[in-house]
């Protein structure tokens, strides 16, 4: 059963960022790309989830499990919202980060092998340097991004920030119940992927106070008649 929940909710997650890269092709707005990613990742945590449930925890689904989850997940979410104000820098530290986590992820010898069928513990399995500080900059600096972001931009987007920050909460205490199991992680999991989901779809506020996005003021303003 646990196995069939953590399945599920990387089906779910999966679904999300494909969404996600579909409105990111069609108006190459390129939060939705960094969105997508992080979802997408969440997914592969998740699928690691199911691994480890389904046939026991070794090393390879922890490194799965700890590059998905444990290094990739918050930073890409906080990219995605520097992009959504206007901080194009942060699309190449964003890469250089998932370039660097990459390395540390595989490259990184395990202090003890991974064995059994319950979450694994990372200060069981790895030093602090370089993996675990990697994890905790990864994670303070992206939620950071996050929260900072849909906090000073609440009045434009009150519902779908308050949508995102409600998904990072979720998700941060899914990850410190991680030691629950599968199951739990993974409705957490599925809970948080739905709540930011939501958040990262919602239309901002004109200043009239309806809801827009840039492609309906785009429209209004060609068609509207010029002085006569």
């Amino acid at each position: 059963m646990e196995a069939l929940l953590a399945f599920a909710a990387a089906l779910l997650s999966l679904r999300l960022a494909g969404l996600l890269a579909r409105r990111w092709r069609k108006g190459r707005e390129p939060q939705f790309a960094a969105w997508a990613a992080a979802l997408g990742a969440y997914a592969l945590a998740s699928a690691a989830l199911a691994w480890g449930a389904a046939s026991g925890w070794d090393d390879a689904a922890f490194r799965v499990y700890y590059l998905f989850g444990g290094l990739l997940t918050a930073p890409l979410l906080g990219v995605g919202s520097l992009l959504l104000v206007g901080r194009r820098w942060g699309a190449p530290v964003g890469l250089l980060y998932t370039g660097l986590a990459v390395g540390v992820a595989i490259a990184v010898p395990l202090t003890a092998p991974v064995a059994g069928d319950s979450i694994p513990d990372a200060q069981e399995h790895l030093d602090f340097l370089p993996a675990r500080l990697l994890a905790v900059l990864g994670n303070s600096l992206g939620t950071l991004a996050v929260v900072a972001v849909a906090l000073l931009t609440i009045r434009r987007r009150p519902l779908g920030n308050a949508l995102i920050i409600a998904g990072v909460t979720v998700a941060a205490v899914g990850s410190g119940l991680a030691g629950l199991g599968a199951a739990e992680t993974a409705a957490f999991v599925a809970a948080a992927a739905a709540l930011l989901y939501a958040g990262f779809v919602q239309p901002r506020r004109s200043p009239g106070g309806s809801r827009t996005n840039q492609s309906e003021r785009e429209s209004t303003t060609r068609s509207a008649p010029g002085p006569s």
